[in-house]
């Protein structure tokens, strides 16, 4: 299930660098492309459960696992807080709306379990979920108004 489900942050840094609005529709498109089929998987297990909801907690757990597995620092033996903090933003600008975009009925299912295993798991991670239509249009050229 998920296998490799980490590579969706593959290309983290340079997706969240100089973030404009134009930029943040290029850059979500090819998300899309390279990493849309994880998504559709996560809906198409939830789908075919018999309990979505125990689906949705396992799909969290074992994304969860992946990006700790991916991101721990040997030597801490945590993510360093930096590195937690542009996960955080990856995953409000681009994992989350991605799934939402799948437009599923068990999307939001699935948001709501990842986000509460995300702040169980990773510390100073509470973060909230919106759709990609929000977040576009919170933008105007830079996000937010903000240069």
């Amino acid at each position: 299930m998920l296998e490799h489900v980490e590579i969706v942050f593959d290309n983290m840094k340079p997706m969240m660098k100089k973030l404009k609005k134009k930029s943040y529709e290029v850059n979500m498109k090819d998300f899309e492309e390279r990493c849309g089929h994880f998504f559709r998987e996560m809906t198409e297990l939830t789908e075919a459960a018999g309990d979505r909801e125990e689906a949705a907690d396992e799909i969290a757990a074992v994304f969860t696992e992946a990006v700790e597995k991916k991101f721990i620092s040997p030597k801490k033996g945590r993510i360093d807080a930096v590195t937690q903090l542009d996960l955080n933003f990856f995953m409000i600008y681009y994992v989350f709306p991605a799934l939402l975009k799948t437009e599923h009925e068990d999307a939001r299912l699935i948001a709501d379990h990842i986000r509460d295993e995300w702040s169980r798991r990773f510390k100073d991670s509470d973060i909230q979920y919106t759709d990609y239509d929000s977040i576009y249009s919170g933008f105007r050229e830079k996000i937010f108004g903000i240069l």
